[in-house]
Order: structure tokens, then C-alpha cells, then sequence
């Protein structure tokens, strides 16, 4: 993602994903010490100011203040949601009373977590009385977290040195799956058409809004062509010629092919950009049964993918969305994708699907081609088609399961993309996925917990930030 191609190509990403969480954090001290150790507050307070410097490169957090009483934690949460952060990192500052925390988190509706850490790492021998009590941290936690539990609201704990990486990660991770769960909410995502018969991406609409947070906005594909037929010529040629910047060009794809498979994507921008849609879906189906499409737009949702937009085959708004929560979670790298065959040789599988994919995470040793691609499906021209596999290493694959009404769960699993990238034959986006687990036991538990056909995955190790998010939405969390 270095590329500066790749750069100039998603200049127009919603810039959502460049913001890095917000949080508020909520310093914990009661008002009694100050009386027996003076200064004390402002000690706490310029050590609450080193948490927000130590994790300035992950998360943008707001303090306040030490909250010293009931009513002033009461005002510091009421201010959190007023100023729409994505959540409350709480820490204690000294020993704070559980009770008074009890109706702020009460009215809350940000996400949560705890610290648990203090000033410093090590108890000398010299320790007297102000430094036991500026590192009581422990004392404090125990109690306000016995409050969170007994209201029944999660919360996302650490514990731990905080001049360690892990703390810094930990605020990372937190604030990814809260912002995630914000972006959610505010989330719509164009639904045009639905593949007859596929079961696995049917679900009630409204349990979908109201739980998981993005809402569908059903639409025809006329709402798209509308919105070619204003691309202009000059739009099409400077898209092209990025084009053949960041791709492998195939010679034999006509000017006229990359052309029109241009206007496509183009059209489909506006028509996202203007509704304000940030993820969609639409079944292969309707652009012959239309009549008015010469292609599928395999590259229009290639390129849109690469652009920071969420998007899945077949009608199926979930995995979308899911898409798009993953360029979120992660790193604007999130890719939809589909389990295909088992590989016993390489303990891996391959994904693939008609030829969509998120080029932006092509390995960076090797440049993405666009190909001139027969397709039979469908029943139109030869779609231009970006081929390439993803940058190999770490990664996590998402599904998101509706099981009946609001009942929903993430089934998950960790593993790592392989290196391979010399199918011959094989003309779309493929990767070859080696889970942690084992072939036969990552499948056999995929298919038992009612994971999905349709994929999402992520670069990288972030099954912690899928689990946060699971417990931000209240909706289960599988990993296999």
C-alpha cells in the first residue's frame, strides 16, 4: 500500500478511515487525597497526560480532567457521548469508588474499557505512603470493575506495564473495533438484487439495522446506469492511464473493452458518492437480464474495493458491509473472497471468486495484471479483470453468520496467506489460506458454527479487534 499509485488511485477513500479512533479517557481519583497529599490531583493528571503522548500514534484521546467525585465522572461520561467519541478508556488514577461510576456507565452508549496499569513499574525500596497510593491502580480496578460486571455492560480489559508495546497496542485494538462499531452505525449499504436460492446471505433486514448497525438501502440498476451515462470522456482516459501505472496491462485487452469496464466503475462512484453509500452489493444476474450492460463489473468492484468501499457478489448486503468494516478494523485492506478447494499438500486453501478483489493488497513484489478475461457467467463480453494475490503473512478471515432473528455471530479464523502466486491458468484473484487450526478443522468448524460462502479477510492478526467489536454489538464470537 506504499505504492504511490496506489496512493494517487484512492486519494478519494472516505477519509473515516484515515482518522484514527477517538476516546475519551476518564482519569479516576477520588477527592479525598488531595486534603492528605497535596498536589496530588495534579501528579495523576500529568500522568494521565503521558497515557494520551504515549498512545498519540493510535488513537486520538481526550482528558478532561481527573473525575475526583460522583458528579464529575457523571458530567466526563455525559460529555464523551455529547462529543460522539468512539469510546471510554477508563484508568485509575488512584483508588475511585465503583459506586459512583455505576449511573454514568448507566446512561453511556460508547464502548468501554479499563487499563489497568500505573505510574511506575517497579516497587522500590524507598516507597513511602504517596507512592502506594498514586499506585493503587489494582485497588480502584477491582472495584469499578466489579461495578461494570454487576450492570451487565461489557468491557474490554489490560493489565499490564504501560511502557510496554502491548499497552500501546491495546489502545490500538480497542479503538480500531470501537470506531468499527461507530463506522457501522453510520453505514448504508446499496443492495441491488439478490441471487435467488443462496440461503446464507438471507437475513431480516431490520434485526441486520438494528443489531449490527449499517442499513440496506434497496435500489435498481438503472439508479447505476443513470450515473455512466454522465462519465465523460476524459474521466475514462485518465482513469485508464492510472491504470496502466499500477497494472500489468494484458495486450490484448482492447481500448474499447478497458474502456467501457471504466465507465462502469466510474458510474458506479457516482452513484455511491451521491447516495452517500459506503459499501454494495448487487447480483450478476440483472446486468444481462437488463439489457443495457455490454459486462459484469468485475473491475468496477475491484476498483472500488482498492478506493475504501465495501462491496460482496449475489445481493448479499452482510458480507458487504463486513467489507467494509474491515478496511475499518484493519488497514483499508479488507478483500471479499470465497473458500474454494482444499489443498492437503500445502495444509491451505484456496480462495477465490469470479474476479473481484481488493488489488490495493496485491503483494508488493509483484505487480497486478488486468487481463482480458472470457467469462461465460453471465452471459456478456469478456469483463476486463485485475489478477493477483494478496500480500503472504499473517492474516484473519471473518464471516458474519445470521443465525435467526437478532442473532448473529462472527466465525473466525487465523492463519496466514502463502506466498504462491504462479496458478497458470487461473484467471482471477486467488489466494492460497494455511489456518492455524488445520484444514480439516478449520472447515468442519466453519461449516458446524454456520459460517458463511461469502468471506472477508483481513492483513494481518486482528482476530482481538473482531472479538472486541463481537462484544460491542452483543452478537456472538467463534474462532475455529
Amino acid at each position: 500500500m506504499n505504492d504511490i499509485t496506489i496512493a494517487k488511485r484512492r486519494e478519494s477513500i472516505n477519509t473515516p478511515y484515515f482518522e484514527k479512533p477517538k476516546i475519551g479517557l476518564l482519569g479516576l481519583i477520588t477527592d479525598g487525597y488531595e486534603p492528605v497529599f497535596p498536589g496530588i490531583t495534579a501528579r495523576q493528571e500529568n500522568y494521565a497526560k503521558e497515557l494520551v503522548s504515549t498512545t498519540a500514534s493510535v488513537a486520538d484521546i481526550y482528558f478532561p480532567g481527573a473525575a475526583k467525585n460522583r458528579n464529575e465522572i457523571e458530567a466526563a461520561v455525559k460529555k464523551f457521548n455529547e462529543m460522539d467519541l468512539d469510546g471510554i478508556l477508563i484508568v485509575l488514577l488512584a483508588y475511585s469508588q465503583g459506586e459512583w461510576l455505576v449511573h454514568a456507565i448507566k446512561d453511556n452508549k460508547l464502548p468501554i474499557a479499563m487499563a489497568i496499569i500505573q505510574p511506575d513499574q517497579e516497587v522500590s525500596d524507598d516507597w513511602e505512603e504517596l507512592d502506594l497510593t498514586v499506585n493503587q491502580g489494582i485497588h480502584g480496578a477491582q472495584d469499578n470493575s466489579n461495578a461494570i460486571i454487576r450492570a451487565g455492560i461489557k468491557s474490554q480489559y489490560f493489565v499490564g506495564n504501560r511502557l510496554e508495546p502491548r499497552f500501546v497496542d491495546f489502545v490500538e485494538n480497542f479503538g480500531k473495533a470501537a470506531k468499527t462499531r461507530n463506522f457501522l452505525r453510520h453505514l448504508r449499504t446499496s443492495v441491488i438484487g439478490r441471487m435467488s436460492g443462496m440461503g446464507d446471505i438471507l437475513t431480516d433486514d431490520m434485526s441486520f439495522y438494528r443489531k449490527i448497525g449499517p442499513e440496506p438501502c434497496h435500489d435498481t440498476i438503472g439508479s447505476v446506469y443513470k450515473f455512466m451515462e454522465q462519465v465523460s470522456d476524459a474521466e475514462i482516459k485518465e482513469s485508464i492511464k492510472k491504470d496502466h501505472k499500477i497494472f500489468e496491462v494484458d495486450p490484448r485487452l482492447s481500448y474499447e473493452s478497458h474502456s467501457y469496464a471504466t465507465k462502469e466503475y466510474l458510474g458506479f462512484k457516482k452513484y455511491l458518492e451521491s447516495n452517500d453509500y459506503g459499501a454494495f452489493t448487487a447480483n450478476f444476474d440483472i446486468f444481462a437480464a437488463d439489457g443495457r450492460f455490454k459486462q459484469l463489473p468485475l473491475m468496477a468492484a475491484s476498483h472500488l474495493m482498492a478506493d475504501g468501499y465495501g462491496y460482496a457478489a449475489e445481493g448479499d448486503f452482510m458480507c458487504a458491509s463486513m467489507v467494509a468494516a474491515a478496511h475499518s478494523i484493519g488497514n483499508i485492506d479488507g478483500n471479499f473472497t470465497e473458500m474454494y478447494a482444499m489443498d492437503f499438500a500445502k495444509n491451505a486453501i484456496i480462495f477465490c471468486h469470479a474476479g473481484e478483489g481488493n488489488w490495493a493488497t496485491h503483494r508488493k513484489d509483484m505487480k497486478p495484471r488486468l487481463i482480458d478475461r472470457y467469462l461465460g457467467e453471465g452471459g456478456l463480453e469478456n469483463p476486463p479483470t485485475p489478477v493477483f494475490t494478496p500480500q503472504y503473512g499473517p492474516a484473519t478471515l471473518i464471516s458474519l453468520a445470521s443465525i435467526k432473528g437478532d442473532e448473529f455471530r462472527f466465525v473466525v479464523a487465523k492463519g496466514e496467506i502463502l506466498p504462491k502466486s504462479d496458478m497458470r491458468r487461473c484467471e482471477m484473484p486467488y489466494m492460497f489460506f494455511r489456518p492455524d487450526s488445520g484444514v480439516e478443522s478449520c472447515i468442519e468448524n466453519w461449516i458446524k458454527n454456520a459460517g458463511t460462502h461469502h468471506e472477508v479477510i483481513n492483513l494481518g492478526s486482528i482476530a482481538l479487534r473482531w472479538k472486541m467489536l463481537s462484544e460491542m454489538l452483543d452478537i456472538g464470537y467463534i474462532e475455529v
